[in-house]
């Protein structure tokens, strides 16, 4: 069976790691010649995700198609799927899913709640909305990590709104951010996490800290989850699935955005959980039974996020320190170069006892510095 992977990523990366445990070498497809993936496979492409000719001549001798980011050429993928190949998750999901119109209109057409939204497609029909103030523009296409994303509080801010194809999103009370992670194979077996609540480092709109289990009540978690497996099995889509939320300050749960892919709020899953989110993901494309996500330990992981004032070869200050502390797993993500707000990898402390992660944590942030 030849497997391929669209992006050479840290997502990637950690992927490749579980396939290696079964035998299984993946193809990787990726922009950058020294992408994180490209030590860890027999079979690395030099290549465009979003050009169409890269994108289906590598697909043309492999069986099974994933992918770890979704900005890639849907169109190839299309034509690869008539060809027989197998792609996970399936383009018509990838359509949807890479368009935030789409995506809001899937919510819409499926009555999944989620923030009140108006599309837009130019600068002028942005400004036009100056009496829903205040509201996020979101651009359709290509925003990623909070890129993208422009925040309308005042009339004075539509100055800076994006001349494209946008969602404009009313602004809620948001108590938490929340993601849950669900998985599906091609049998339509579903298997779905423990919530898990993401702190956000506001200057870089990024994950600062992740928390799982999720501080919140029982008939939560299980709406989470409910709604969670209910969008996955609405797609009919394969592979692995992230739903995050807002809870709003009425303890309502509106979804926010899906991506298809293994996500940041699941790195804990590695030392956490019975079956990581990586080891899903392949069990999932691969059509195996899915795994347990029982939750073995209390977890709060942390992105290494590359120092302010530091562009160059990285160095990790505080490394050995870190690494003496137990319940503590260090991830690298094998990227040569730091610049300020690079995700440079993440580290997971586990426990019986949630605080004692969160103390942890606070210590691993001042210690553990990303420089050149």
């Amino acid at each position: 069976m030849k497997i391929g992977l669209l992006g050479g990523g840290q997502l990637g990366r950690m992927l490749i790691q579980e396939a290696i445990n079964w035998n299984i070498d993946i193809a990787v497809l990726d922009n950058d010649i020294d992408a994180p993936c490209k030590y860890l496979t027999h079979n690395f492409v030099h290549g465009s995700l979003t050009n169409y000719d890269d994108v289906f001549n590598f697909g043309q001798d492999l069986d099974i198609i994933t992918i770890e980011i979704e900005n890639v050429n849907v169109d190839a993928l299309f034509a690869l799927e008539k060809l027989g190949k197998k792609i996970y998750p399936q383009p018509n999901v990838l359509k949807i899913i890479q368009d935030k119109g789409l995506q809001k209109m899937f919510y819409h057409d499926y009555k999944i709640p989620t923030a009140e939204f108006i599309l837009t497609e130019s600068q002028k029909d942005v400004t036009d909305c100056a009496n829903v103030i205040p509201f996020a523009q979101k651009l359709r296409k290509g925003g990623y990590d909070g890129k993208g994303v422009l925040l309308v509080n005042t009339i004075d801010d539509l100055k800076n709104a994006f001349d494209a194809p946008s969602v404009l999103e009313k602004k809620v009370e948001i108590k938490k951010e929340l993601s849950v992670i669900v998985a599906r194979n091609a049998n339509g077996e579903v298997a779905v996490y423990n919530s898990v609540e993401c702190v956000f480092d506001p200057e870089l709109n990024l994950v600062d800290t992740l928390i799982s289990p999720a501080n919140i009540s029982l008939n939560l978690e299980k709406e989470a989850q409910q709604m969670a497996t209910h969008i996955i099995t609405t797609l009919n889509m394969v592979g692995i699935l992230a739903v995050e939320f807002f809870l709003t300050d009425k303890d309502e749960l509106l979804v926010n955005e899906i991506a298809p892919r293994p996500h940041n709020s699941g790195h804990h899953t590695i030392e956490a959980n019975c079956t990581s989110q990586y080891q899903q993901h392949l069990r999932a494309v691969l059509n195996y039974p899915l795994g347990s996500t029982k939750q073995m330990r209390e977890a709060v992981m942390i992105n290494l996020i590359g120092a302010q004032n530091h562009t160059g070869n990285a160095v990790y200050e505080g490394l050995e320190t870190v690494l003496k502390m137990d319940e503590v797993f260090v991830h690298l993500y094998g990227k040569k170069t730091t610049k300020p707000g690079r995700k440079m990898g993440h580290v997971t402390i586990t426990s019986t006892n949630k605080t004692n992660c969160l103390v942890k944590a606070q210590i691993i942030k001042q210690t553990l510095k990303i420089i050149s």
